[in-house]
């Protein structure tokens, strides 16, 4: 078995899928730790291509030896009701404004996709998680 490596640093950024480039912030994040950034950007834009307009959050281990692993995690819940519902942001002042509606058929779509990364024991979890963050954006849900 080969010996483990050290590990140096494990640096979390969230990227615009396919759209990964060696300036801020990903240059800012990762050059101090001497990794080969033009890899990185070259692997994450390949493997977030068909996830275009998504903000996708990974999770970078970087080791001593300049190496590195990075793991993607799905888009925050905030952007896929974005998505969902075409709005460009969340209400300011989400008490009193409403921005959107979303249906309780979307609410689930969204906890399907965001189920792997969330520490929700159940989907009722999953589920009350994400309605959760809709009300927080000023977004009704129909029950």
């Amino acid at each position: 078995m080969a010996p483990k490596k050290k590990i140096k640093a494990v640096v979390k950024i969230q990227i615009p899928a396919g759209k990964a480039t060696a300036g801020p912030p990903i240059g800012s994040s990762l050059g101090p730790h001497g990794i080969n950034i033009g890899l990185f950007v070259k692997d994450f834009n390949e493997k977030t291509a068909s996830q275009a307009g998504m903000i996708i959050p990974v999770i970078m281990t970087i080791y001593e030896d300049r190496s590195f692993e990075f793991v993607l995690k799905t888009p925050p819940v905030a952007v896929l009701i974005k998505k969902e519902l075409g709005l460009e942001k969340g209400s300011s002042v989400p008490n009193k404004t409403k921005v959107g509606k979303l249906s309780k058929a979307q609410v689930e779509s969204i906890a399907k996709i965001k189920m792997p990364d969330l520490n929700a024991a159940s989907f009722e979890a999953a589920v009350s998680m994400i309605k959760g963050t809709a009300r927080s954006m000023g977004v009704t849900v129909e029950e």
